[in-house]
């Protein structure tokens, strides 16, 4: 049995083929993880060519910085999530900074809200597409197809109580996208900040 600590085999190597430069190891990233940086810059940013920026600067960074992650201090998808949302926000920020100084309407405060809203959403985003397979469906189901409990159970195949344990945990994990601290960012990363 592995290490409680240890991380994950696919995290390691991915690290280690691009510290040594491998071109295919940033393309298996990508296609592994692009629809994930582009959808989390898409809700915080609201805009799909500022997200295809963002999605294109993670990439970029991470070609550059290979060695800023270590699998020790987490999966590689919180890693890329994080650098993701402090760049997304970073360009939210200074966007909208610039248009408070090109004598736009609102104020620092409401910036900040505004900042904080769309981290609250791209967390949960986030935890829902990271959340396991099954609690993900009976949400789903819930949520988009309003089905109660039983309904749920049915269209899973599962017992009643299994329908209620899932939509309850799902539920659970959902609830700490609010507390994510000021910035709302997906599951923190040691060294993504």
């Amino acid at each position: 049995m592995a290490k409680k600590d240890a991380p994950p085999r696919w995290d390691r190597r991915m690290q280690q083929r691009l510290a040594r430069g491998e071109a295919a190891a940033l393309g298996e990233l990508y296609d592994r993880f692009a629809s994930l940086v582009h959808g989390l810059a898409h809700r915080v940013l609201g805009d799909e060519r500022a997200a295809d920026g963002i999605t294109r600067e993670v990439f970029a960074h991470i070609w550059e910085n290979a060695d800023a992650y270590d699998p020790k201090q987490g999966p590689m998808r919180s890693w890329v999530a994080t650098l993701t949302h402090r760049l997304a926000v970073q360009r939210l920020r200074a966007t909208e900074t610039a248009a408070l100084a090109r004598g736009g309407h609102g104020t620092t405060e409401e910036l900040e809200r505004k900042v904080r809203s769309a981290s609250v959403a791209a967390r949960a985003d986030y935890i829902v597409t990271s959340m396991p397979a099954p609690l993900r469906a009976a949400l789903e189901l819930a949520y988009f197809q309003r089905r109660d409990y039983r309904q749920a159970a049915a269209d899973l195949g599962v017992t009643e109580d299994e329908a209620r344990r899932r939509l309850r945990l799902g539920l659970q994990l959902l609830s700490t996208a609010h507390d994510a601290g000021p910035a709302g960012a997906p599951p923190e990363y040691g060294g993504a900040r």
